[in-house]
């Protein structure tokens, strides 16, 4: 039930990640940084995979997706935290924080199931070659991506409805530099119960779901690299992996820490570290880790740089 001195709430206030105003500048300069090369890693990896014609395969499809999604949930909280870094008022309106919980929420389910994606990608290149070009055809890509989108804006839609339906009194501060479930709920005075199964649930279901087709894949993947017989075959097929494998490590890792514990002071403490690794240290690193490791990639970088060179040259 909810509390009758409960009042209408319009704005929020964000705690950060400290109280400092000294610590607050250099924490500005720190995370524009990274989210500046965020984006311009990102936007790269896209205009590439966008331009070259030997990037046009499902590998790179999904990869330029998995771009996109990194710039679209970076740039959902980092520039109202860098605001609030500089701001002595570090308020957000209610409206805004739905918002940016619906996004955020959104974003990391659809990230899940396009890593899934690229996995089963992997396995089918790997383990059927013969059959790569008719299991992946471009239907099959669209529609591995396009459910991933629809499921994650549902999923996200229901459980900021479900946050935001709650009622809010007393203190208004969110112990996050986002509008994050965990700290949110800590702050309802109305019975939290099936918010908290309800987020235990898809957090859980999205997390077990798109592991297993992760780990599946990549059971029968190392089961066939064992089974080649060449060296360079077996190097060729770890490398195109590595990257993904990567990948997956550091964005799985930092959630089923942030999500899978039931909310507190202390973990909600806890996730607000754990928290800049997926919301900015692994956007930041994707397009690094899939350029330094990729031959295509790097190939391409270098066409471009060519062609720009060459250009300046006849100007």
């Amino acid at each position: 039930m909810s509390s009758p001195n409960c009042t209408t709430v319009t704005t929020f206030i964000l705690l950060g990640l400290t109280d400092s105003p000294v610590l607050e500048k250099i924490l500005f300069g720190v995370f524009l940084v990274i989210y500046l090369v965020t984006l311009v890693g990102n936007l790269c990896m896209i205009f590439l995979i966008r331009t070259n014609s030997h990037l046009q395969t499902p590998m790179y499809f999904f990869l330029g997706h998995l771009s996109f999604v990194d710039i679209c949930y970076s740039s959902s909280i980092t520039p109202n935290m860098l605001y609030n870094f500089l701001s002595d008022q570090k308020t957000i309106s209610y409206a805004g924080c739905f918002t940016e919980c619906l996004l955020f929420i959104t974003l990391v389910i659809i990230e899940f199931y396009i890593l899934a994606s690229m996995a089963l990608d992997r396995y089918v290149a790997i383990c059927s070659p013969l059959h790569y070009t008719t299991w992946m055809s471009k239907n099959v890509c669209i529609c591995l991506v396009t459910v991933p989108y629809v499921y994650g804006f549902l999923n996200g839609l229901s459980q900021a409805v479900l946050t935001f339906h709650l009622s809010f009194c007393g203190s208004l501060e969110i112990n996050h530099f986002y509008c994050a479930d965990p700290p949110l709920i800590l702050l309802a005075c109305s019975d939290t119960y099936v918010k908290k199964m309800a987020m235990f649930i898809v957090a859980g279901f999205t997390l077990s779901s798109s592991l297993f087709i992760i780990l599946l894949s990549y059971l029968f993947i190392f089961v066939a690299i064992l089974r080649m017989h060449s060296a360079e075959g077996r190097h060729k097929a770890f490398s195109t992996c590595g990257s993904h494998l990567a990948t997956v490590s550091i964005f799985y890792g930092t959630l089923f820490c942030m999500y899978l514990r039931p909310p507190s002071e202390k973990s909600v403490e806890e996730s607000k570290i754990i928290a800049v690794f997926y919301a900015f240290l692994s956007p930041m690193l994707n397009p690094l880790i899939y350029s330094l490791r990729n031959k295509d990639v790097i190939h391409a970088m270098q066409q471009v740089i060519r062609e720009v060179s060459s250009k300046k040259l006849q100007l």
